[in-house]
C-alpha cells in the first residue's frame, strides 16, 4: 500500500506531513492514536511523549525495555513511563525493529562522531518544538528511534544500519492516557539514520472507528 492510499481506521484529527529535519507535536486524548508514515522509508523518526497533566512523567527508556524483556519495539509494545506506568501503546506496526538504545543525534555528538559543524540535529529540534509547550532542554529524555535499525552484534558493539522501513511503513501508537508527542523528523545525514538524504514524514492523530 501506498502511502497516498492509506486508510485510516477512524475518524481523523489531525493529518500533517512533517517537511524533511523538522520536529511536530500534537495533545493527544487516552484512546486516539498517533500513526506514523515514513513516506519514502528509511527515515528515521525521534519520539517523546510526555503525561499531558504532569510533564515530570515521561516516556522512559530503561523502563520500556526492562518491562518489554526486549530492546527493540514493535506491534503490541507498551511505552513506560519513568513512573512505570503505561504512556503509549504500538498497536500496529508494519515495519518492526525500532530502536530504544540509539537516542538523538545534535550538533555536540556530530561534532565528536564526525569531526563536523553540523547546523542542527534532533537535540535541536526537541527544544525548539518543546519551547512551544513551555518546557526545554531538561525536559529532554532518551527516545525512541522510530523506523531507525541499530541492531547490536555479540560483542555489545552497536552501530545505526541501514533502515528496514519501505515507503509507506507506519506505526500506530495508542495513547493509554492524555499526552504531549513530541517527534523530530530526523536531520541527520552522515549516518544511515535518515537514509543519508532526510525525507518527509507523515503524522496523523486518529479516534479509532471503535471508539
Amino acid at each position: 500500500m501506498t502511502e497516498g492510499q492509506m486508510t485510516i481506521p477512524g475518524q481523523v484529527i489531525e493529518d500533517t506531513v512533517v517537511p524533511a529535519c523538522e520536529p511536530w507535536s500534537a495533545e493527544v486524548r487516552k484512546g486516539d492514536v498517533v500513526r506514523l508514515v515514513d513516506i519514502e522509508g528509511q527515515q528515521a523518526v525521534d519520539f517523546l511523549c510526555y503525561d499531558l497533566a504532569d510533564r515530570a512523567e515521561r516516556y522512559n527508556a530503561a523502563n520500556t525495555i526492562k518491562l518489554n524483556n526486549n530492546i527493540y519495539l514493535g506491534q503490541g509494545t507498551v511505552l513506560w513511563s519513568v513512573r512505570a506506568r503505561p504512556m503509549m501503546t504500538i498497536i500496529a506496526d508494519t515495519c518492526g525493529s525500532h530502536d530504544t538504545l540509539y537516542g538523538c543525534c545534535s550538533i555536540e555528538i556530530d561534532r565528536v562522531r564526525f569531526e563536523k559543524e553540523n547546523s542542527w540535529g534532533c537535540q535541536q529540534n526537541f527544544e525548539k518544538e518543546l519551547a512551544k509547550h513551555g518546557m526545554g532542554e531538561k525536559d529532554i529524555a532518551a527516545n525512541v528511534n522510530f523506523f531507525m535499525y541499530v541492531p547490536v552484534r555479540e560483542d555489545g558493539q552497536i552501530a545505526i544500519a541501514d533502515g528496514l522501513s519501505k515507503p509507506g511503513d507506519y506505526v500506530d501508537l495508542m495513547a493509554e492516557r492524555d499526552v504531549l508527542v513530541i517527534i523530530s523528523n530526523c536531520p541527520e545525514r552522515d549516518n544511515a539514520a535518515a537514509g543519508y538524504e532526510p525525507t518527509p514524514v507523515r503524522a496523523i492523530v486518529y479516534t479509532p472507528a471503535d471508539c
